[in-house]
């Protein structure tokens, strides 16, 4: 899984650096194809249940599960695209969100005024960074949580508090969720992204799980266009997701889709990584 989690991670940096406006959607997912089948792996989303492509690209208010197809890409659009590939068997999912500027993706960390000086709004470059946040908030609950749902309150608790340091109220879409991921792309338990009573089956050594909060800057109601497939804000606002697949070690967690495992952004937040035998 480390091995596809790392073509994983290959193939959505190739996407963010091709990307520039005029491009196609579809010309973002044959720069995957490319790069996954560069690395002898297969996409996992490509035929499964039907999907067209390898990738999900979804712009503007499209939530998740977008088709590319023939739109095309402009200065300021807020483009989420997620991707799953395979190595002997096993899976890797990893999702990001960016702000398309004129010279190509801007950086999640830009200042305001450089969002701004290429053409992109500031209220959806912070809605990108607050739902990555919130995605490694989550990941650091696993290591130092007990429970599955411990995820879902840190993922909430941060939405909540980016929100409030900026005076937004963000939405965070409760009807698609997390899952456990391995020798097939879904699989149980699902993850939720918001507190809930129960407390979920305990965490516990060899559970891979995907965490995947997606947020919105309106409400966190959607419903599916006509494809059957894209998910879109019920009330057109703009969306962000962010998703990386995370293994549970005998002795903490490993993020198999970050080239690093994880440790400079979970190290931010207290957390020590503990890397697997080999990378």
């Amino acid at each position: 899984m480390r091995r596809a989690g790392l073509v994983v991670a290959d193939t959505l940096h190739a996407v963010r650096d091709a990307a520039r406006p005029g491009m196609t959607t579809a010309d973002l997912d044959s720069v995957a194809s490319d790069a996954i089948r560069g690395a002898g792996a297969t996409p996992s989303f490509l035929g499964y249940e039907g999907f067209p492509a390898t990738i999900c690209v979804s712009v503007g208010d499209e939530v998740i599960h977008g088709i590319p197809g023939g739109r095309v890409l402009g200065v300021g659009d807020l483009v989420s695209v997620d991707c799953g590939a395979i190595v002997d068997g096993w899976h890797g999912d990893s999702a990001i969100s960016f702000v398309l500027g004129a010279d190509g993706a801007v950086a999640v960390d830009a200042p305001d005024d450089a969002v701004e000086a290429v053409g992109g709004s500031v209220a959806h470059a912070q809605l990108v960074r607050a739902t990555e946040a919130a995605m490694w908030a989550g990941i650091a609950a696993l290591a130092g949580g007990r429970r599955l749902n411990d995820v879902g309150r840190a993922v909430e608790a941060s939405v909540e508090l980016a929100g409030e340091l900026i005076g937004v109220e963000y939405g965070i879409v409760e009807e698609y969720v997390g899952h456990g991921i391995g020798s097939a792309m879904h699989q149980p338990p699902d993850v939720v992204n918001f507190r809930v009573r129960e407390a979920g089956p305990r965490l516990r050594p060899g559970m891979c799980l995907a965490i995947e909060p997606m947020v919105t800057l309106g409400t966190g109601d959607t419903h599916v266009l006509d494809d059957e497939w894209t998910v879109v804000t019920a009330d057109g606002s703009r969306a962000a997701h962010w998703e990386h697949t995370v293994a549970i070690l005998e002795d903490g967690i490993w993020v198999l889709t970050a080239p690093d495992g994880g440790a400079e952004r979970l190290g931010d937040l207290g957390v020590d990584v503990r890397p697997l035998g080999r990378s």
